[in-house]
């Protein structure tokens, strides 16, 4: 038999996106997608499975399809988007709901993959330059979405510990760009000005959107077990990020980094806190363990800038893609129709 795998945040951008890869993976025989809202990109054999933020209902669904692993996409790294209590819900609560359904005696999981971010590093003036998978915060964490993070992060130990005979992987990702993802950051570079600190040129460091998929779906394969950093190779300042762009920088007046976020929402520019301290301090990310365990990056640094400036262009000249609509009445259709011709070549 093959994987029966279930992704949680199927209607996420990084849930989709995984679960086409694995519908083009031979391998793997069964899908499941759990959401609290539909897809954002077209399945073929996924079965989506709506439900609450809490994921209250996974315990049921784990022992029904007999699912062997689970890939966690479902995190809250974007507190612009979320309050703290949802997020809490979502991050704490879900993660908790996730492995109590694991760990239940009827469960066949053997395979767990959770989707982190650096954010657990934070940012200040005390940081190191490169953080490894092994360090600790320079200060104690300041922002809900940094500490719900955390919290998670103390789940996965803690289940990992109870579970030695389960590949557990947690994979930390750093500031996200390509061709399709959207971010505070991404929005950021969009504007004809693109704010920054006054006083203050960070470095910072980016991974590629597909990179972000090919390291789940690798430590998935391999059945790594550990925390690892996912970053591309290099650091860039802020200001050469935003001129590879093609943008100005727009320094914010010195004002003091808590009122800065407050200044940039009065005028249109929504930067969650967490990022108004990355754009004053920044972070390097020691991603050498991933690459001793055989994985290769297709993106710098800095090709991750260049793909995302370049998407950036085109979609000024030509607009956005079409989007996707969800229908379950057509995807049944498609799915189950005896009048849909199926190509059985493959």
């Amino acid at each position: 038999m093959g994987r029966r795998v279930l992704v949680t945040g199927l209607g996420s951008f990084w849930g989709g996106r995984v679960a086409q890869v694995l519908e083009a993976d031979s391998s793997v025989d069964v899908i499941i997608g759990l959401g609290t809202r539909a897809p954002t990109v077209e399945l073929e054999r996924t079965e989506y499975v709506r439900t609450d933020e809490s994921y209250s209902i996974l315990s049921r669904i784990v022992r029904a399809t007999q699912v062997d692993t689970i890939i966690h996409t479902f995190l809250v790294v974007d507190s612009s988007q979320s309050s703290s209590r949802r997020m809490h819900e979502i991050n704490v609560i879900g993660t908790m709901n996730l492995f109590a359904a694991a760990s239940q005696p009827e469960s066949r999981v053997c395979n767990v993959v959770v989707k982190s971010s650096t954010l657990v590093y934070g940012s200040t003036y005390a940081d190191p330059v490169w953080f490894t998978e092994d360090s600790r915060r320079s200060a104690l964490p300041k922002h809900p979405v940094e500490r719900s993070l955390l919290e998670v992060e103390g789940y996965v130990r803690d289940y990992a510990a109870d579970n030695p005979d389960v590949s557990v992987s947690l994979l930390r990702f750093s500031n996200v760009l390509g061709e399709d993802i959207v971010t505070p950051i991404t929005r950021a570079l969009e504007r004809p000005l693109v704010p920054s600190i006054f006083g203050f040129d960070p470095r910072l460091q980016f991974v590629h959107e597909d990179d972000v998929v090919r390291a789940i779906m690798y430590v998935l394969d391999q059945e790594l077990d550990g925390t690892f950093n996912v970053a591309g190779d290099g650091l860039l300042t802020w200001s050469e990020v935003v001129a590879m762009c093609g943008k100005r920088l727009a320094p914010l007046p010195p004002v003091g980094r808590s009122l800065a976020g407050s200044l940039l929402s009065r005028i249109g520019i929504d930067l969650p806190p967490e990022l108004v301290d990355l754009l004053t301090y920044g972070r390097g990310i020691d991603n050498r363990r991933l690459k001793r365990a055989g994985f290769d990056y297709w993106h710098t640094s800095a090709g991750a800038v260049r793909a995302f400036a370049e998407a950036a262009r085109l979609r000024s000249t030509f607009g956005d893609r079409p989007e996707y609509h969800y229908e379950r009445d057509v995807e049944q259709f498609f799915r189950h129709s005896p009048a849909v011709v199926r190509d059985h070549r493959t």
